[in-house]
């Protein structure tokens, strides 16, 4: 089988994780994507996120047109509240999988282009091959220069603009994918009281306008 990881925040999911979901999966024939919302992403720990159970059951609802798409627990809030690092949910999938099986992780290019900072990264791309979806007039030559030399297969013939070829695993950029909107951007509108359909799934926002999400906080008369 072809599994991706496909983590986030996802608060919300919206229009563009599903389109950059669906063309890997198209391209690469990934039988299964798994949408990881992180409970405690150590690169958002001071940020105010949805909780969880929000994030997650929007995740649930955005996968329920595609069979391919699993909503997954593996980064679930722990007790203690100690952050999830991606290496060890990449780990965790690796052993459960079989030799024939073959592991991706599927992220943005903003967010390739910081993994430099996430914790062991080196063995993180010895661990999964890589899907890069790229953005609109975004150079390959910067996904190239955060790929460590050490990990590459030969120093010669190993990259193209389409994929960069290391000595366990390979990377893929995958272009072609609108992104029209952030996470950010669907959060301000409904704050300012503008409807985000077509940016989100329609599930997703029913859920959002029932559990009345992202809205400012109201305050009471004062006395």
């Amino acid at each position: 089988m072809n599994i991706a990881l496909f983590g986030g925040t996802f608060d919300p999911i919206h229009a563009g994780h599903l389109r950059a979901a669906e063309a890997a999966a198209r391209k690469f024939r990934l039988d299964r994507v798994l949408l990881v919302p992180s409970g405690n992403p150590p690169h958002k720990y001071r940020d105010r996120l949805t909780l969880f159970h929000h994030r997650f059951a929007m995740v649930a609802l955005a996968c329920a047109g595609d069979a391919r798409f699993v909503a997954s627990l593996l980064e679930a809030p722990r007790p203690d509240g100690r952050p999830h690092f991606s290496i060890d949910t990449a780990r965790a999938v690796k052993r459960s999988l079989s030799p024939h099986d073959h592991l991706f992780f599927l992220l943005g290019a903003d967010a390739f282009l910081d993994l430099p900072h996430w914790k062991e990264y080196r063995r993180l791309l010895q661990t999964a091959n890589f899907i890069v979806v790229s953005r609109p007039a975004f150079s390959s030559h910067e996904i190239w220069k955060t790929v460590p030399r050490s990990l590459l297969r030969s120093a010669r013939g190993t990259a193209s603009p389409e994929k960069i070829r290391m000595k366990r695993t390979t990377l893929h950029v995958l272009r072609g994918v609108d992104v029209p909107v952030a996470s950010r951007d669907i959060r301000e509108a409904i704050r300012a009281g503008r409807r985000v359909t077509g940016l989100v799934p329609p599930l997703v926002e029913q859920y959002i306008v029932k559990e009345g999400l992202y809205r400012p906080a109201r305050t009471g008369p004062t006395r």
